[in-house]
């Protein structure tokens, strides 16, 4: 059934907002790629299955950056499949350090850009050295808030650099009170003596990028809820309380709270049906390993390596890359 938004919306308006198109361009790339072995079960069935695995989330995993980064839904899916593939991190109670979370997103995105994994760690350390430990859920909060409205950050950045030095930022400030005066701006000395910016003139800037970004931003009622806490803030203060504010997390729709972090049922009881699955085969295994040959030697050799490796950098299998169905 078709909802009221999509009613209410002319047709290329709601293409445009759901980047349709994009997934057009991307299947059919992917069809001419691999259109002999698509040409042995049809071109409709195809279409079906990656649709599929674009509403469930599933389409992005082992992807291009590019492709990753695309759209708002790739992003949260993104997100989604990182939570679940390695939520026993967390679970275990492990820590890891920056270069571990980063080849933990590699795992899910080859080419994932290294930058993006220092900015997350950022919010999380500040100024500490920058090879600490880190929580699995502390890096995943600041993780989601970095990479989710990366550019939008990008900006803030800048209008946060050009207040704290005295100038004008590129935005239109409008005044809102009912006097109508603009609010004085702290000169270059003063911003050095105090510590971040005005909160409140650093909404008003905020909330015209909110109102003309075109990439993804956090709802522009929470972050004054954010700020209207404060008289004054720093940059990465404002990024920390984004990405501990719970209503921005559930208006992402990415993770789940922080306190059902830990909890996933549904992936529990699939990585035990494949623990039950997986026990006789190694059991076979073991029993061939132990026969007498060269061959047999290395096989054992390599399970007890596979046997020793830290449970924190041994990745969770990972159930939903794309495969037609037979």
């Amino acid at each position: 059934m078709l909802s009221p938004e999509r009613l209410a919306l002319p047709d290329y308006e709601y293409l445009a907002q759901r980047h349709v198109l994009t997934y057009v361009e991307d299947a059919v790339c992917q069809l001419l790629e691999n259109k002999e072995d698509i040409s042995q079960y049809g071109i409709a069935r195809f279409f079906t299955e990656y649709f599929n695995s674009v509403c469930q989330g599933t389409h992005i995993l082992f992807r291009e950056f590019s492709f990753i980064q695309a759209t708002p839904h790739n992003r949260a899916s993104f997100l989604r499949a990182f939570w679940r593939c390695f939520r026993t991190v967390g679970k275990n109670g492990d820590l890891l350090t920056m270069r571990e979370y980063h080849c933990l997103l590699q795992l899910l995105c080859p080419d994932f850009p290294l930058e993006l994994t220092q900015k997350a760690a950022r919010i999380v350390l500040m100024d500490d050295a920058m090879d600490c430990l880190m929580s699995f859920s502390d890096f995943l909060f600041a993780f989601q808030v970095q990479f989710y409205y990366s550019e939008f950050l990008e900006s803030v950045a800048a209008i946060y650099q050009d207040l704290l030095s005295g100038k004008n930022p590129n935005t239109v400030i409008v005044p809102t009170s009912s006097s109508g005066q603009h609010r004085q701006r702290p000169s270059v000395g003063e911003a050095g003596t105090l510590e971040g910016v005005e909160a409140s003139l650093f909404y008003q800037c905020l909330e015209n990028l909110c109102d003309r970004h075109k990439y993804s931003c956090p709802p522009p009622a929470l972050v004054k809820e954010v700020l209207s806490n404060v008289q004054r803030l720093t940059f990465y203060g404002f990024l920390v309380a984004l990405s501990k504010h719970h209503g921005i997390n559930q208006a992402l729709g990415a993770l789940p709270d922080r306190g059902d972090l830990m909890h996933d049922p549904a992936m529990d009881e699939e990585l035990e049906r494949l623990v039950l699955r997986w026990r006789p085969h190694r059991s076979s295994r073991q029993h061939r390993a132990k026969e007498p040959g060269a061959f047999g030697c290395q096989r054992r050799d390599k399970l007890e390596a596979l046997q020793t490796v830290p449970p924190a950098l041994a990745p969770t299998p990972c159930l939903y890359q794309w495969e037609p169905r037979e």
